[in-house]
């Protein structure tokens, strides 16, 4: 990484050594953030041996001796009108350590990985997020694409449901839903017992979560 900003930071693809770091670095950032402790850490770790993996773009950023960042992408699919599948990606959860965060650690993160899915020859993403975020790194409304979030009706607003094109018209004359991959969604009672591998931390419910 060049920029002065940024010098002392390291962005690599992570190793089986970084697992259990990456993990805790990914709950420490969402911990108590949508919702009483987090399931992030367990999505990551159950996604690590998911065919729909990408390994070629799970990357960590390093500083000094200690991982404070990590991306994570899958191959997800838009279902076509016509009934074709069009191959695409997903990215998330990107994580950042509390203390780092607000520095554009996770943007210098999310572009240097944008680039690498690109020169790997994917032609899209689809993600869920906040629109005020991501549209700096050139992101658009699903619906003025014509892919439509397929949890919400189609006439319903989707602000948070995004999609970007890696290649130029990748998505053009396309019509169809995306789905969330299967994996995103896990047991609680799976993610309890998981939890129990890092050290204890208080559940809370805080203002602004967007779930129980």
């Amino acid at each position: 990484m060049s920029d002065d900003k940024h010098k002392n930071l390291i962005i690599r693809l992570e190793t089986e050594e970084d697992w259990y770091e990456s993990e805790n670095v990914t709950r420490e950032a969402f911990w108590n953030k949508y919702r009483p402790g987090c399931d992030e850490h367990y999505i990551l770790n159950t996604f690590r041996c998911h065919p729909d993996f990408v390994k070629e773009l799970d990357y960590v950023v390093e500083m000094g001796d200690k991982i404070i960042g990590h991306i994570m992408y899958v191959k997800s699919e838009i279902l076509c009108d016509d009934g074709q599948i069009q191959k695409i990606l997903t990215f998330g959860p990107v994580s950042v350590l509390p203390e780092f965060q607000g520095k554009g650690i996770g943007g210098k993160l999310i572009r240097v990985t944008l680039t690498r899915a690109a020169e790997l020859g994917f032609g899209a993403i689809a993600i869920t997020g906040d629109p005020n975020y991501y549209q700096r790194f050139g992101f658009v409304s699903g619906q003025s694409m014509g892919v439509y979030y397929a949890a919400m009706p189609r006439e319903q607003e989707t602000p948070f449901f995004m999609v970007k094109e890696l290649k130029d018209g990748f998505l053009n004359g396309l019509t169809g839903n995306f789905t969330d991959p299967e994996g995103y969604h896990v047991a609680p009672e799976k993610v309890e017992k998981f939890d129990l591998k890092f050290p204890p931390k208080l559940k809370e419910k805080l203002p602004g979560q967007l779930w129980d």
